[in-house]
């Protein structure tokens, strides 16, 4: 098909409970590839639910050129199904299957229509993604989360369609994944529209489309493109705030001196009015006149106090709601060169190959980014290192106070306010002090009085790292497992922020690259083909 494209033209949705998601939304998606990023919440999955065909808007449509593949951010297979449902080509199989074995039926040709090679195509694209080892009949219920999406992402390069959406598509993907979808995606050659808070990702996309509450707003670049275009927007609106209320304020100024030298006049007019023993008939019609000159003025005054507030508030709609997040100093006593951990010949548990065995050595002031493939026991490490989990031999020994925080934030009671749980770990600060310091974290009074389950993964996020780093005695080793997982892009940053201004011993597992070369780190430690490898940066 030549050109392909999707347009939305209106596009509202509105929520069960009346809540309008967004509305007005206006773009064409054409044969660029185009990451779609906003904050948690905003609507993306939905949006691109539209884009797909799969959810009506409830005003306004969305017209399609071409055929549209969608895939999910969370990869679905039901109990029995197969590496080929997943891949969605079993139905295609089948009727191969069938036609070898003498079939004619109609359906079954219709079914093949032009994939004869559909066999190859998958064996081929299985091996060139490292999943040799499957079968198109191999359960679907013992591949990994990553292992899942691979396959998932394959058939959807084998759809053929002239538009490709996909939801997260990174997410569960480790280090060297992420890098060949990348690539992968490098080479579709039709339409393709990604919602990723991945920024390497990002940075492959040729245009960013960013969903908020101003709208759709498209920038002909990638991610870093994009971000410095934002960063100057939103320099550009507050200053045009900032000259908007300026303006309102010098107007009101003068207004006040207007009405000063009105009163001033009158009061004149008045003196000289008595002092010439004026008849009281004239004196009445002087008195109208000025009343009148002071309606008209008041009259005019307030139209022009209503434009300039009109104009403050059309430019405060101009700037989008960013909340800053702040972070409390964080206490540390260790000395730099203080061991805080050491692992003396440890095997760990769960993990086989070179990585199973590792010595290290950990001091006062270490940040170190563990990276390696799925299944290296980057998370095993950091639970023998907690002492929730024991070695399968060796000595780990940890000298200073440490705290874990999984993926799942167990050490948040979803049942349990966040502030509930914070006064638990501070006993000394009151509870005007810890309701500010959530605040500033972006956690604000309603947020911290409901049960920490019925918030979402950032703020839960902020809320765990929060009864960490504000307990009476924080942590000297901080310990965290893939902490910016379905963070968005603020999220993301707060998280950053937060985590460099930590000055205690860090040790942080994540596939994400950027996110690990802004924690201004001091070492990685990597699960190589040979073992670990502790390297300074």
């Amino acid at each position: 098909m030549t050109n392909p494209h999707l347009v939305l033209k209106n596009v509202s949705h509105v929520l069960s409970d009346g809540r309008t998601l967004f509305s007005g939304l206006h773009e064409q998606f054409d044969m660029r590839s185009t990451g779609l990023v906003g904050r948690n919440g905003v609507g993306k999955t939905l949006l691109a639910r539209i884009l797909a065909g799969l959810l009506q808007p409830t005003t306004g449509h969305c017209q399609c050129s071409g055929s549209v593949h969608y895939l999910a951010q969370q990869v679905v297979h039901p109990d029995g199904s197969t590496v080929a449902e997943l891949a969605g080509v079993k139905h295609t199989l089948d009727a191969l299957a069938r036609i070898g074995s003498g079939s004619t039926a109609p359906e079954d040709f219709d079914a093949v229509g032009d994939h004869w090679d559909i066999h190859q195509r998958l064996r081929y694209e299985l091996e060139r993604n490292n999943l040799s080892h499957l079968e198109t009949d191999t359960p679907a219920s013992i591949l990994s989360g990553g292992e899942a999406m691979r396959i998932s992402l394959i058939g959807a390069m084998l759809s053929d369609a002239d538009f490709l959406i996909l939801d997260e598509p990174s997410n569960h993907l480790d280090r060297p994944n992420r890098k060949a979808l990348i690539k992968q995606l490098q080479r579709w050659p039709r339409g393709l529209i990604v919602i990723s808070h991945d920024r390497q990702l990002l940075k492959s996309m040729e245009r960013i489309v960013e969903l908020s509450s101003l709208g759709l707003q498209s920038y002909g670049g990638n991610y870093s493109f994009y971000a410095e275009a934002k960063a100057h927007e939103r320099q550009n609106a507050l200053q045009n705030l900032s000259d908007r209320k300026l303006e309102r304020q010098r107007q009101e100024q003068a207004m006040r001196k207007q009405r000063v030298r009105q009163e001033q006049r009158q009061a004149r007019g008045n003196r000289r009015g008595k002092e010439a023993n004026q008849a009281k008939i004239l004196l009445d019609r002087q008195k109208e006149r000025s009343e009148t000159s002071s309606g008209a003025l008041r009259q005019k005054q307030a139209s022009n106090r209503a434009q300039l507030n009109q104009r403050v508030r059309e430019a405060s709609q101009q700037v989008e709601d960013e909340p800053q997040i702040t972070l409390h100093e964080i206490p540390t006593k260790q000395a730099a060169k203080r061991r805080v951990a050491e692992l003396n010949d440890v095997v760990l548990p769960y993990v086989s190959g070179a990585s199973q065995t590792i010595n290290l050595v950990l001091g006062g002031t270490q940040r170190i980014g563990v990276v390696g493939p799925n299944g290296c026991g980057k998370s095993t490490l950091l639970k023998v290192i907690s002492g929730l989990v024991s070695p399968l031999a060796g000595v780990s020994k940890v000298t200073s106070e440490s705290a874990y925080l999984d993926q799942r934030l167990e050490n948040l009671n979803p049942e349990s306010t966040v502030l509930e749980q914070l006064r638990l770990a501070n006993r000394t600060a009151d509870d005007g002090d810890l309701r500010m310091r959530l605040a500033q974290l972006g956690l604000d009074a309603q947020k911290v009085v409901i049960p920490s389950g019925s918030l979402s993964g950032g703020e839960r996020l902020k809320g765990a790292l929060a009864c960490i780093l504000y307990a009476d005695s924080p942590p000297q080793l901080l310990l965290l497992d893939e902490p910016n997982n379905h963070l968005d892009l603020p999220s993301v940053q707060a998280l950053e922020l937060m985590l460099r201004s930590y000055h205690g011993t860090l040790i942080v597992v994540s596939h994400d690259d950027t996110f690990l070369e802004n924690l201004e780190l001091t070492d990685r430690l990597l699960a190589t083909e040979n073992g670990w490898s502790l390297e300074p940066l």
